[in-house]
């Protein structure tokens, strides 16, 4: 987090000092500027990762530069600082590309953490392959020549131009934030803004206080009125992840927006109309959630009208070479490493690793081989010796590995038809937890009779 640049564009002096000096204390590169035409030029010059901005400059409004910003610089994230504080700049500054929103006197904890989530964004983006503005479609900068994903393409170009409520499924890792992205790139709605909440992030009120708002005085710490992610996303689309995770008191809420478009904020009486497309996705197995009594099952019929199951990048294996080669640029020209490519018996254990984090952990090894790397190619010697060990395990080892497989399969399938396919009771009594269960199951393409 400390390696990112920071531009503060401010024209109160004081406040800019002060900020500044905070920022370098917390250990983070920051560079000041007074005017849109200051900042321009820092923006030509310097990389910078995090834009504060000051929405009233001495030459103009900051609206404009979050415009410049969001066709020159996409990669960089916007937090808008002003102390001119409304619902409808708020709006306005997110539709132009704001990521975050926050009012003077700035809070400590709040610009910190404010920062933590653009750079979270950030790095979500980057893993998955950003999408360049300049694309004719959005779908062509999603990299893959995998026919699963082909028949995911199929989907979204069916659905992206309506509003329809759409939910995603997969692993974590495997790109569920990025096709949110796209969906909302492909719609109608693609001039409006787009705005992301991790569910799983929060705690119970403090999500409710994320998604609807609230009123100053509503709970301790609220200091002031908040504008909830839902009005921000007002004629564009909000992407809920982890939404297994939410609690059933907000459940109800959600179903309510979803099904009539209201809501209040925390402490609140008023009711706000919001007209945003809602996207939403998890790594759980709702059907089982339903079940088990955790996830309501209207809101769950409610959201389970499309729903797109993002295979595990195992699944993928052509698309390992496409991505890592995506990667090897990508980090080549960051880190200013020039690299060839990647030797065959290192690109071999790539494709024979499991990759349990998915894309994000390719991505994340690909860049640690750049940096380590001391010749033209990536070498075998390069990766974490995790990944070596697939591509040394020899000839017998992997006879031995397929010898495991039958009597695994056989295994499950015998314990899910003695617990009548209750997905819980038999990860228990295989001993292992419920995500793997599913894994295995759609692993090896078990399905309950008809």
């Amino acid at each position: 987090m400390r390696e990112c640049r920071i531009l503060l564009i401010e024209d109160d002096v004081i406040v800019s000092r002060s900020l500044a000096d905070y920022l370098d204390i917390k250990g983070f590169t920051t560079q000041t500027a007074q005017s849109l035409k200051e900042a321009q030029i820092a923006l030509e010059k310097q990389s910078v990762s995090i834009v504060l901005l000051d929405l009233q400059l001495p030459d103009g409004n900051g609206i404009h530069l979050l415009d410049y910003i969001r066709n020159h610089h996409p990669q960089i994230q916007t937090i808008v600082i002003t102390g001119h504080g409304s619902i409808d700049s708020a709006v306005r500054a997110v539709r132009a590309g704001a990521s975050n929103y926050l009012t003077k006197p700035v809070i400590d904890d709040e610009l910190i953490l404010a920062i933590e989530e653009a750079l979270a964004d950030s790095r979500e983006i980057a893993a998955q392959n950003p999408l360049p503005l300049n694309y004719a479609s959005p779908l062509q900068a999603i990299i893959s020549r995998d026919h699963k994903m082909s028949r995911i393409f199929d989907i979204v170009n069916s659905v992206a131009n309506t509003d329809t409520t759409l939910l995603m499924t997969g692993p974590s890792g495997t790109g569920k934030s990025m096709l949110a992205r796209t969906i909302h790139q492909c719609s109608e709605r693609a001039n409006g803004p787009f705005v992301e909440v991790s569910c799983g992030a929060l705690t119970e009120t403090l999500l409710e206080s994320e998604l609807f708002g609230h009123t100053r005085g509503a709970f301790t710490g609220a200091v002031r009125d908040k504008t909830g992610k839902f009005l921000l996303a007002d004629q564009g689309t909000i992407f809920l992840d982890e939404i297994g995770t939410a609690s059933p008191a907000l459940q109800v809420k959600l179903l309510r927006v979803l099904e009539e478009r209201v809501f209040e904020p925390v402490g609140s009486t008023t009711t706000h109309n919001v007209n945003a497309r809602v996207l939403l996705a998890t790594n759980l197995d709702l059907e089982q959630e339903v079940a088990l009594g955790r996830f309501r099952a209207d809101l769950f019929y409610r959201i389970n009208v499309v729903t797109i199951d993002l295979p595990s990048l195992h699944d993928r294996l052509h698309d390992i070479p496409l991505l890592t080669d995506h990667f090897l640029r990508q980090y080549s020209d960051k880190h200013r490493r020039p690299k060839t490519g990647i030797t065959p018996p290192a690109m071999n254990a790539l494709q024979r690793y499991a990759w349990p984090g998915n894309i994000r952990e390719l991505e994340n090894i690909v860049e640690r081989a750049v940096l380590l790397s001391k010749g033209p190619e990536i070498l075998l010697t390069d990766l974490p010796v995790t990944v070596q060990c697939e591509q040394q395990a020899t000839p017998a080892a992997h006879k031995l590995k397929e010898a495991r497989v039958e009597p695994e399969k056989r295994l499950i399938l015998e314990t899910l038809e003695a617990n009548h396919w209750n997905r819980q009771q038999t990860a228990q009594a295989l001993g292992i937890n419920r995500t793997t269960l599913y894994k295995k199951i759609k692993r090896y393409g078990l399905h309950l009779p008809a």
